[in-house]
């Protein structure tokens, strides 16, 4: 609506809502919205500060195809809306706002039958050094999702939570190379075989070290819970060691040492990550899906390796379990 002033009157006149007319091509779209909407979110969390993510928001619904456009503005107006009640108190968890967003775009709009949000934040992780104890913090990336499908009652939601973390890998192939090698200079020293044998369980061989990004993300109903802390431990303990952005000269031994007594390749990683997720999450809804990555920057290679599993909870268990063929 438009108001006009004139030195005589005044009018209103309607604006035509051009969203609402028939498009020249009458069919449906997948997903319409917004990209990149940068927001804060602030999660509270009680007896304690509340966390803060520095947010970018996909926010989409689809279209059919008797409406030209969707009305883009309901969208902040939802965000905004779901914001302000996590800075109340109401939204505990990044994976429940995007639920409840999700929920209430489906009111927005009501020609649309999906909507779908996607959150992508950056997280401040305190820490400490194994030796010397000093605290450090490090940068998380974290992910967060919602579906919702419109029924002939309450909507279908379908929420994630997962996290990237970097890590360090040590190669177990170049590892054995280098302790066949140590051995042959051994016996060529007259050193007597059970020396040599304790000498390599103290003190590993060199080896080759990868920088690992592991992924981690858990999809579940709107029902379930999986806390963000668990993801980022289990991402970190699958490595051969987490990293710190500060060591000390005992830290930095430490570190090092450690790695080289957990070699482990790109698929070892994944694989580990899948047996931590049965054992800290295998009471979630057997339908829940699992998706694991592994991005390892090869240091003696001009390319990365990558390893990949997505199954359900209940198709991990089984092949954990050993119950599948």
């Amino acid at each position: 609506m438009i108001i006009t002033k004139t030195a005589e009157r005044s009018f209103v006149r309607e604006l035509p809502d051009v969203q609402s007319t028939t498009p020249d091509v009458r069919i449906n779209l997948t997903r319409v919205g917004v990209k990149n909407v940068k927001k804060m979110v602030e999660v509270s969390r009680p007896g304690k500060r509340p966390v803060i993510f520095i947010s970018n928001f996909d926010i989409f619904v689809d279209l059919p195809g008797s409406l030209k456009g969707a009305n883009l503005s309901r969208n902040f107006e939802v965000i905004d809306e779901v914001l302000q009640q996590a800075i109340e108190g109401e939204v505990k968890e990044i994976e429940e706002l995007c639920s409840m967003v999700a929920r209430k775009l489906l009111d927005k709009h009501e020609y649309a039958d999906r909507t779908e949000v996607l959150m992508r934040s950056e997280f401040m992780v305190a820490g400490e050094t194994p030796v010397t104890r000093t605290v450090c913090q490090e940068v998380v990336k974290v992910f967060a999702s919602a579906i919702a499908k419109r029924t002939f009652k309450d909507p279908i939601v379908r929420k994630s939570i997962g996290a990237e973390v970097t890590g360090m890998t040590a190669c177990p192939c170049a590892q054995n190379i280098m302790k066949e090698r140590a051995r042959e200079v051994m016996e060529g020293l007259n050193i007597e075989a059970p020396i040599i044998e304790k000498f390599f369980q103290e003190v590993p061989m060199a080896t080759h070290n990868q920088r690992g990004r592991g992924f981690l993300s858990i999809e579940t109903d709107d029902e379930s819970h999986v806390p963000l802390d668990k993801i980022i431990r289990i991402l970190k303990q699958s490595m051969s060691t987490p990293i710190f952005e500060l060591l000390k000269r005992g830290d930095e031994g430490h570190v090092v040492l450690a790695a080289h007594k957990n070699p482990r390749f790109v698929e070892d990683c994944v694989r580990e990550m899948a047996r931590r997720v049965h054992t800290e999450f295998g009471d979630l809804p057997g339908d829940s899906v699992v998706t694991i990555a592994q991005d390892n920057e090869e240091s003696i290679h001009q390319h990365d390796a990558f390893a990949e599993r997505q199954a359900t909870i209940a198709e991990l268990s089984d092949e954990i379990n050993g119950d599948s063929p």
